[in-house]
């Protein structure tokens, strides 16, 4: 059995694929890893070329590898699919991915640290909470104009609306239908606090990173 110097490892679900092949190109490993059992089994070896797919937890993956000594590369999962030689299962995955990774035109894309993967969450949960306001915007204003209320475009209109749930002024509309009602308004209430939390958040880690301050 040759010495492993590239491996492939499909990480798509909970049953990891290994392809590991030598530096002539023998395949020497094929085999499914649970999750559990990749830290030790890649501890193992001596240190490799791994390639990943760009895809969830690869960065998380990318970290854990690299500390072992391993030279982990990701690549994003289009770049891929062309070296795929049959039917898509883990195993052609992961022996495209191994493939791929030695390409000297393949394209990579950077291991994320920690911190660079914690300002990200921050980013992606601000934008989440932002999409969440409008759906909950725009469902009250379909609501009010089921019952004939409507309000202009706009800050001005949205706060009429809200300004008119909180009185609770209007006899057409049914009680049921104004609990509703105030539970939308709170939500657009307590999204709109957790989106300006998140916007001081992003500005005192802006304050702090040399990178951004100069992009800005």
């Amino acid at each position: 059995m040759g010495e492993i110097t590239t491996i492939g490892l499909d990480i798509a679900k909970s049953a990891f694929q290994v392809h590991a092949i030598s530096a002539t190109g023998t395949v020497v490993v094929r085999r499914q890893l649970k999750r559990r059992y990749v830290v030790q089994f890649f501890a193992s070896l001596k240190p490799c070329l791994v390639g990943i797919e760009a895809c969830a937890t690869a960065h998380h993956w990318g970290r854990e590898l690299a500390k072992l000594g391993h030279e982990v590369r990701l690549m994003p999962p289009r770049y891929v699919k062309p070296y795929v030689k049959r039917n898509k299962n883990d195993a052609a995955d992961a022996e495209a991915i191994c493939e791929a990774v030695t390409r000297p035109n393949m394209r990579f894309v950077p291991i994320k640290t920690i911190d660079q993967q914690s300002i990200l969450v921050l980013h992606r949960t601000r934008m989440l909470f932002i999409r969440q306001r409008t759906m909950t915007i725009n469902a009250v204003r379909a609501h009010l104009a089921e019952f004939g209320i409507i309000a202009g475009i706009g800050r001005n209109g949205l706060q009429a609306l809200l300004d008119l749930i909180r009185k609770g002024e209007k006899p057409e509309i049914p009680p049921e239908a104004w609990l509703c009602l105030v539970a939308l308004a709170d939500q657009i209430d307590l999204l709109k606090q957790r989106i300006l939390g998140m916007d001081r958040q992003i500005m005192k880690w802006h304050r702090t990173n040399d990178l951004s301050r100069k992009l800005e």
